[in-house]
């Protein structure tokens, strides 16, 4: 060093000065434990940590949605679902008033085709190697390429069909992930009966019984407007015994025909006070594309659960695979 010194002592200096000044700078984070692994900043990014602060975010889309519905209203019965002329401007759409403000607490996927017939899944890892996970899916239409992405995707979940408009699920399942697959030409209603036309309808509560279930980890439901009667008939039960709903998501797809804005918001705000919170919404183009000049009165929506115990909102310590009371 000192052979170092004594022949470039200006470089030394320099190399000296650099020195000096890293370990000053440095100096304050000296025993320091870096934010990312602090008790408190890992604290923030747990599971229900995260829950409270995406609840947090959508309370205050329900207080913005009051000041919506005054602003056009001022009550929910003067609103118009579509309304052709606005006043006060900007223009409005029912849709406005319902996003999907709930933050997913895990990876958002969509599975399925591009377009119709896919949906947006949260935390589909959450059930990859669950070994007894169930999935509904209620209208199938020959289109089953969300099944058989979930299929595709987890290691033990088994699929129950219903339709009664078509004979099994489609094409898009191979036959090597068909036995995990089971269908019924039945329909989803709110009450067990034969349609008119003989058609074998069940509600959500007798399939499961049928099944030998208590869960659903992921419910699809796309049964063309009969969701309002069917969702009704099942949830208020659980609202008045206040046990939480019986799955743990849901893929719906909502017909707003020949509704009011006062009947939908009624029926919108049984779903949250049942605990079902909106991640993810798209409007049906495809339906719009079709019927050009009229209303966009289709839309895909994706819920998540957020009361009882189900494998996305707790972790697998916590939950109980067959309960949520």
């Amino acid at each position: 060093m000192a052979v170092v010194w004594q022949r470039h002592p200006r470089y030394s200096l320099f190399i000296f000065a650099v020195l000096a000044c890293t370990f000053y700078l440095l100096g304050p984070y000296r025993g320091r434990v870096p934010p990312m692994s602090s008790g408190r900043a890992m604290a923030a990014y747990d599971l229900p940590s995260r829950l409270a602060r995406s609840e947090k975010i959508y309370n205050k889309l329900l207080v913005d949605r009051q000041g919506l519905i005054k602003k056009f209203g001022p009550t929910p019965k003067e609103i118009d679902l579509f309304p052709p002329n606005v006043n006060p401007w900007p223009a409005y759409t029912v849709w406005d008033f319902f996003p999907a403000a709930y933050n997913c607490p895990h990876e958002i996927a969509r599975l399925g085709a591009l377009g119709d017939g896919g949906k947006w899944v949260c935390g589909l890892s959450r059930v990859e190697h669950k070994p007894d996970c169930i999935v509904y899916s209620v209208g199938i239409n020959y289109e089953s390429s969300f099944e058989a992405e979930i299929l595709s995707n987890t290691q033990g979940c088994q699929i129950w069909g219903y339709d009664f408009t078509v004979n099994s699920f489609g094409p898009q399942i191979s036959p090597a992930q068909s036995s995990r697959t089971h269908f019924n030409a039945y329909g989803l209603a709110g009450t067990d009966h034969t349609s008119d036309d003989g058609h074998k309808m069940y509600t959500l509560e007798t399939l499961m019984k049928m099944n030998g279930h208590t869960h659903i980890d992921i419910l699809k439901i796309d049964i063309e407007r009969w969701e309002f009667e069917t969702l009704t008939a099942l949830i208020k039960p659980y609202l008045a015994s206040g046990k939480p709903l019986p799955f743990g998501q849901l893929q719906l797809e909502v017909h707003i025909w020949n509704m009011s804005f006062e009947e939908y918001l009624t029926w919108w705000e049984m779903l949250e006070a049942a605990g079902l919170r909106p991640f993810w919404t798209e409007p049906n183009l495809v339906y719009q594309n079709y019927n050009r000049g009229g209303s966009t009165d289709l839309a895909e929506y994706s819920f998540l659960n957020i009361k009882g115990a189900n494998v996305f909102i707790k972790d697998p310590a916590d939950h109980s695979n067959h309960r949520d009371d």
